[in-house]
This record gives C-alpha cells, structure tokens and sequence, in this order.
C-alpha cells in the first residue's frame, strides 16, 4: 500500500469516526420511547429512568390537585394496567373528561410516571361520522 493510499484511508476512518459521534450525541439527547401503559407495567424496571412518552386513559376518579398549585397526580390505564402519573403545569381541558385519552412525555420513577408535557386527545375530532342519508359523494377519477 503507497504512502497517499494510507493517508487517504486514514482520513477516511477520522471523517467516518467524527460523524458518527456527532451523530449519535445529536440523536441520543432527543430519542425517547413511545409506549402504551400496559407494555410500561409489563416490565417497570426496564423503563425507570428513560426519556419517554407514555399513552393511556385516564381513570376520572383519581385525578387530584394541589390546593393553590398546578400539581397533578392523577392514574393512567390501559388493559386493565394502571399508573400513577404526576404532572406540574396548565393541563389540557379535554383531560377532564371521563376517560381522556393521553399521551405524557417524561420518566418513570418508583413512585410513578412524572411527566414534563402532556396533551390530551379529544374523541369528538377524531370519531367516524356516519354518511348522511341520500349524500353522495364525488369521485376523483
């Protein structure tokens, strides 16, 4: 191998190396995990720690707040699975509605799901209408 070829080859393996650590320190800081309620309390431990979103419902009954505070703890469930989530902020108003649905980004702890953002979703935007009677509709081809 000529001296040139090895100087090449080593730039090569400097660039590629430099990349590939600026690559993955961008994507590590903003990576997170998206998972149900349910998959969260299959395996608790695995998730402890760990930027993620967790999606659920919310269980009506338990939502409780802080006198004088926007401090939340209320439960999340899904298939019979239930966690207790905490939350500090202006919540959704569609979060109080019986059985909203949600999705929380934060970190489980051993006491529970402490969430940083949390959006609530809204079944009446999302629902199927069913076509009015005698409607038809255009066709595109």
């Amino acid at each position: 191998m000529s001296h040139k070829a090895a100087k090449v080859t080593v730039t090569g393996v400097v660039l590629a190396t430099a990349f590939g650590v600026m690559l993955y320190s961008t994507l590590g800081e903003s990576m997170q995990y998206y998972k149900y309620v349910d998959e969260v309390m299959a395996a608790p431990q695995t998730w402890q720690g760990k930027k993620m979103q967790v999606h659920g419902y919310v269980v009506t009954e338990s939502i409780s707040r802080k006198e004088d505070a926007l401090e939340y703890k209320f439960n999340v469930q899904r298939n019979g699975q239930v966690l207790t989530a905490y939350f500090n902020g202006a919540a959704p108003d569609a979060f109080f509605q019986p059985g909203a649905e949600v999705v929380m980004t934060g970190h489980l702890t051993d006491k529970g799901f402490v969430a940083t953002e949390m959006s609530a979703k809204c079944p009446s935007k999302y629902e199927v209408k069913p076509p009015t009677p005698g409607a038809t509709t255009k066709s595109t081809e």
